[in-house]
């Protein structure tokens, strides 16, 4: 191998060790931008642009127990009112796999009903940060099985505590139809996410359980939750000057519908832009 061709070597060796040793071991101004990062990125009303991208698979789905596929692109975009109110718009684009759930219904994959939030909050928070505001569906499915053929809308508040290395809170909302399809069922439909995290400081590691819980009021009584438990590992990195939060997680569906997901993984890259 000629002298040169070895340095290049010895040197494209090196950098990935340097990456390594970087992305385990971060310089003091960049761990602890990483703490607050991952404390800002745990807020779903912080004061910071992202995208992530959730990337959710339903196991054990309809009477074949299959593989459902649902990733959610969900945008998120701050905006200062004035020096005491900000409002958050976090918009969810979900692009859906569905499998047969029932003769003729599902194989399908397209985009299903896009959901825009938008929550108002106190610009100056300690400890405990808040939001309230009102939840919009539009029913955009490009296939029956993969929306609900109506226009929904409902208020939604977030609530959180940061406390240490702890960041513990919940987001909530409840939408009701009131236009579209008339052949299609009314939509009448809560969801609540509670989430605890727990950072490993300036590392950027933290532990998560963040389970989606839902309740479809327009179902019967043994067919209406979705109750997941579970949790998983995160961690902040960069990749060039890109902060970027990516976590991995389970979650088990101790109560589901008929046809319902027996189980989920939930794999999730979120880019990250700080002011």
């Amino acid at each position: 191998m000629a002298r040169s061709d070895r340095r290049g070597a010895q040197h494209e060796k090196l950098g990935s060790l340097d990456f390594t040793w970087q992305f385990f071991h971060p310089s003091f101004a960049q761990a602890q931008d990483t703490e607050s990062l991952a404390e800002q990125a745990q807020n779903p009303i912080a004061s910071l642009i992202s995208v992530p991208f959730q990337n959710n698979f339903n196991f054990g789905v309809g009477s074949n127990d299959d593989l459902q596929y649902n990733l959610n692109i969900q945008p998120v975009l701050p905006f200062k009112l004035n020096d005491d109110w900000n409002v958050v718009s976090r918009t969810v684009l979900p692009l859906i796999y569905q499998p047969v759930i029932a003769p003729g219904v599902g194989n399908v994959f397209g985009l299903g009903d896009v959901q825009e939030q938008l929550y108002f909050s106190p610009a100056k928070a300690g400890s405990f940060i808040w939001g309230a505001g009102a939840v919009l569906q539009f029913p955009t499915a490009t296939d029956m099985a993969l929306g609900t053929g109506k226009w929904a809308a409902g208020p939604g508040a977030v609530a959180l505590v940061v406390k240490g290395p702890w960041v513990v809170g919940m987001l909530a909302n409840n939408i009701w139809s009131y236009a579209g399809d008339s052949d299609r069922a009314d939509v009448d439909l809560l969801t609540v996410q509670p989430f605890v995290n727990y950072n490993f400081g300036a590392t950027g590691w933290y532990l998560i359980s963040g389970p989606i819980i839902t309740a479809s009021w327009q179902a019967d009584s043994s067919n209406r939750w979705t109750v997941p438990i579970g949790g998983g590992i995160g961690k902040i990195f960069r990749i060039g000057g890109q902060p970027i939060n990516a976590q991995l997680a389970a979650y088990d569906n101790v109560v589901t519908p008929d046809g319902g997901a027996d189980w989920q993984i939930r794999f999730q890259v979120q880019f990250l832009f700080p002011k």
